[in-house]
């Protein structure tokens, strides 16, 4: 049995990342753990935590909640972002 911790990270409405962090892990299974092969895996994944929590940020400010969209919110504004 997961942790909650562990069930909330991988939870799509909590973390935006899931897909971006399934990758990396993969790239680091996959090449015996050769962080320099990975590189690019990882900046997607710093990229894509940066992103949302800009938008979380934003939101704060805006007294929006949940600070974090759900996973059909992120979706439409992304796609609104082409």
């Amino acid at each position: 049995r997961m942790s909650r911790h562990a069930q909330q990270l991988r939870d799509h409405d909590i973390n935006p990342c899931v897909a971006e962090t399934d990758a990396s892990r993969k790239c680091m299974d996959d090449n015996n753990y050769n962080k320099n092969i990975c590189t690019a895996y990882f900046l997607k994944y710093k990229s894509c935590r940066k992103f949302w929590h800009d938008i979380m940020m934003q939101r704060r400010r805006n007294g929006v909640k949940p600070e974090m969209p759900s996973a059909e919110e992120r979706k439409k504004l992304l796609e609104s972002m082409g």
